[in-house]
């Protein structure tokens, strides 16, 4: 896929909480084709150590209004910069940058995300909706406070959720809840997002039913473009950059000795 820059406008920031914000970004002009799972490399301005520009997820697009959004989570001082954009201020981006998701061949699906790994999947389950599919999402975070944005994946899917600490849905990690300690799974197709050890059980999981498991990594990326290689992973082929290569793998592409 082509590969643009371009400076886009901040229509809305939209805090979520006192570490997550969700950008609104306005082009001047049509959006070119982004797939879900796809990522920017965004150029971080005013900050003494922000040299290289930030990877984020395209966590959603509208074609008709010439917008995306992007989720952030604060926990540097480039993703704190951006944090703290306003309104009219303008963000320079490579996009749309690495390998997507692809359409399931069923259309029972679910889509597992923690942390700031649920980002990507909301645009995900919108284009699923769009074809007539209603997936199922399975959402995780620490506490209450920290399922961000839920109304929106309320819009295009079912969704369920756990907390560690119990205080919204199931108990425990996503691992811990009844969609993945099933013995009969009612779904044909897995995607998830998130930190490496949920997601290495998710694929377990997978592969153990025989189900086609999709994983985004979520490595450093300081290029985009596979040119720095602090992004390499261990596949079934060798290292490959994730940037370019991935995000998005089937699971049982990846060394991970599932």
């Amino acid at each position: 896929m082509k590969k643009y820059i371009d400076d886009f406008v901040v229509v809305e920031n939209r805090r979520l909480n006192h570490e997550y914000v969700i950008l609104t970004l306005q082009l001047d002009r049509e959006l070119p084709e982004i797939l879900p799972g796809q990522f920017a490399e965004v150029k971080v301005e005013n900050g003494p150590d922000t040299f290289l520009r930030r990877p984020i997820s395209i966590h959603d697009a509208d074609y008709d209004k010439m917008q995306i959004k992007l989720m952030v989570q604060e926990i540097g001082e480039g993703t704190r910069i951006m944090g703290g954009l306003q309104k009219g201020d303008s963000l320079n981006l490579v996009y749309p940058l690495g390998s997507s998701f692809s359409e399931p061949d069923t259309d029972d699906v679910l889509l597992v995300g923690g942390g700031c790994g649920v980002a990507p999947l909301l645009y995900l389950g919108r284009r699923l909706k769009q074809k007539g599919i209603t997936p199922k999402f399975l959402l995780g975070a620490g506490n209450r406070n920290g399922l961000v944005a839920i109304e929106e994946y309320e819009k295009v899917g079912e969704v369920n959720v756990t907390t560690e600490d119990g205080s919204a849905g199931t108990k425990g990690y996503v691992i811990h809840h009844p969609l993945m300690k099933t013995d009969k799974p009612a779904y044909g197709h897995v995607y998830t997002c998130g930190p490496e050890p949920m997601m290495k059980v998710v694929a377990r999981f997978a592969q153990k039913h025989n189900i086609k498991c999709e994983v985004s990594l979520e490595n450093k990326m300081a290029c985009g473009i596979g040119a720095c290689l602090c992004c390499v992973t261990d596949t079934q082929d060798g290292r490959v950059c994730t940037c370019t290569d991935g995000p998005v793998f089937d699971s049982t592409y990846l060394k991970w000795q599932i």
